[in-house]
């Protein structure tokens, strides 16, 4: 089975083996913010298949606070695959349509939620073929990476009993290669999702080979390729999480896409000697244009500091 770009993202998520690697990754990540209910929610499941590791987490957020969290960062491995479904540590996702409309369900005696990613165009990959040589990420991170922006709908369960409806948008991606965190010395990103439709995934990543980019836009009718990415990260005093981010983009018709972001909310998941500071921002553009999405930053141990 040769595993050219095609087939991977024809069966990204299916079961896709690379024994040939020994950090082989796939994983499934799915995000949310309902303005509405000032709800959201971070979840994603890794599984590195030649490690014998399963990696997870679910951590949603309410008013600025969390909700419910469960990290499970070392478990066994598991075969299954979203296609056509898999639980992890009571985090089960499946997909009810092929690379469209994915279900995530949690059913917890405290907590509990149903709810459906469904994509509002098919997915592009960020990880573009590079002419000046920045192909970092696809060595350490991913050989696929691809993006979608989705109504979110559902509805999500408190201890209470009472049952709260969701009903915004959120991102969902599927990644398909290596995963080697010790190989990244830094990265910082956004990933917002605008109310007049453009949405973009640009992050900017330092690793042993050098800068690298995952950098992608949607304009509301199609994938755009970034030509060039400028962003000044404001960091809070721990230098980890992020106070303020102002980015620029270049579409590849040169146009300037300018969009400044505002944490939410603010959770970090530990990989032993890397950690990732995940947050929901609130995006705006320049002409006043407001978004959501998530703001994350990866810091690699010892210390090396945070890109600025």
């Amino acid at each position: 089975m040769e595993l050219t770009t095609a087939y991977m993202t024809e069966n990204c998520e299916r079961y896709i083996p690379n024994p040939a690697i020994p950090k082989w990754n796939q994983s499934y990540y799915f995000n949310f913010y309902d303005r509405k209910a000032k709800l959201g929610a971070f979840i994603r499941v890794g599984i590195m298949e030649n490690l014998g590791e399963t990696n997870g987490f679910a951590i949603f957020f309410k008013d600025g606070k969390p909700l419910f969290t469960r990290v499970n960062m070392q478990l066994p491995y598991t075969s299954d695959r979203l296609d056509p479904g898999l639980e992890v540590a009571g985090v089960r996702m499946e997909a009810i349509r092929s690379l469209q409309t994915c279900r995530i369900r949690i059913d917890l005696e405290d907590f509990g939620a149903d709810l459906e990613w469904d994509l509002r165009f098919p997915m592009g990959d960020s990880i573009v073929p590079s002419t000046e040589g920045d192909d970092a990420i696809a060595r350490e991170l991913a050989y696929i990476h691809l993006e979608g922006t989705c109504n979110v709908t559902g509805t999500v369960r408190l201890r209470s009993g009472e049952i709260i409806t969701i009903d915004d948008s959120g991102f969902r991606d599927v990644s398909c290669g290596p995963r080697n965190w010790a190989g990244v010395q830094h990265y910082r990103l956004a990933w917002p999702i605008f109310d007049n439709g453009m949405a973009c995934v640009a992050v900017h990543a330092i690793t042993e080979h050098g800068h690298s980019y995952q950098k992608i836009l949607h304009d509301g009718k199609r994938w755009h390729n970034i030509g060039k990415v400028e962003e000044t990260i404001t960091f809070e005093d721990d230098d980890l999480g992020f106070r303020h981010v102002h980015w620029k983009v270049w579409d590849e018709d040169e146009k300037l896409w300018e969009f400044n972001g505002t944490p939410l909310f603010r959770w970090q998941f530990p990989f032993d000697t890397f950690v990732m500071v995940e947050q929901m921002m609130e995006y705006r553009l320049v002409d006043g244009t407001i978004g959501y999405g998530m703001g994350e930053g990866g810091f690699r141990f010892p210390w090396e500091g945070n890109g600025n």
